[in-house]
């Protein structure tokens, strides 16, 4: 994201996931401002506002002012729904945080469009072995509340997490997993837990 404008368009992407038809088409009419008291009802919601924010005015010398003050927001939610998620995370558009406390993700974690994330989920890296590294997770994923996603690892398109599910390895898509470790139980997918889908292309045509 390089400008408010996309900024905006990514966080419309997220809102779909929380919001009714009704609340949608308000949302998508209004500005900045708009999408900040729509996304106040639903604190991942909220999380990804002022997530996403940091993430465009990063670095930006005119916008220094802004991002001082978002950043004290971002680390006020922070604190306040136990969501730690760097804004320099790549996440891609739709991302919903089903509920929040004691959810973690590495920074370097790379998360596709529309993926559900729960609480007490962690993302977190392993340091040695042919696993060091950080996940990547495909799109339309719905992750669990508990589950444990350890180490440069893929998890395709479609992915069910069961939870408190520890994973470890690879996951092909439409795979759903469960246990400890997590093994497939069968390939069904997410399609039933990941709704309200909304997607557009960041570098369309201005």
């Amino acid at each position: 994201m390089n400008t408010i404008k996309e900024f905006k368009k990514l966080f419309v992407t997220d809102a779909r996931r929380y919001l009714d038809n009704q609340a949608f088409e308000r949302i998508q009419r209004g500005g900045v401002f708009r999408c900040h008291s729509m996304s106040c009802k639903e604190p991942g919601l909220r999380f990804s506002f002022w997530m996403r924010l940091c993430g465009v005015l990063r670095g930006k010398k005119k916008w220094l002012p802004l991002y001082v003050v978002a950043l004290q927001r971002f680390n006020h939610y922070k604190y306040k729904y136990g969501i730690s998620i760097p804004f320099v995370t790549q996440i891609g558009q739709g991302f919903y945080i089903g509920h929040f406390g004691c959810i973690v993700v590495n920074p370097r974690a790379i998360i596709g469009n529309n993926v559900n994330i729960s609480q007490g989920v962690t993302i977190g890296a392993t340091n040695r072995g042919d696993k060091a590294g950080v996940a990547t997770i495909g799109n339309g994923v719905y992750i669990a509340p508990g589950v444990k996603i350890i180490g440069a690892i893929h998890i395709g398109n479609n992915v069910a997490i069961g939870a408190n599910a520890v994973v470890t390895h690879d996951v092909p898509d439409n795979a759903v997993v469960g246990g400890v470790p997590a093994r497939i139980i069968s390939m069904n997918g997410a399609e039933e837990y990941v709704n309200r889908k909304y997607e557009y292309s960041i570098y369309e045509p201005k």
